[in-house]
């Protein structure tokens, strides 16, 4: 069951920062930078829009994870 909720939690935070967040970082990051091709600059903004969601899902990973050690069973507590 906790992998479960770990995943429910992924697969929110994912769509939230894709939503919210990985647009305005994906621009900001690719407007810091100086390109000689608007090729370039649209692979790092991909890139960066990637990466963002990424860390989208490792962060609600990490959330569901803790929030579902509770509904974790060792099998060491059943004996």
């Amino acid at each position: 069951m906790r992998y479960v909720v770990a995943m429910i939690a992924a697969i929110i935070t994912t769509v939230l920062a894709m939503k919210f967040l990985s647009g305005p970082v994906s621009n900001w990051i690719a407007l810091q930078m100086h390109y000689e091709s608007s090729d370039s600059a649209e692979t790092v903004n991909q890139m960066a829009f990637m990466a963002t969601n990424l860390f989208g899902l490792i962060v609600g990973w990490t959330i569901g994870w803790a929030m579902g050690a509770p509904l974790s069973r060792d099998k060491d507590d059943d004996v």
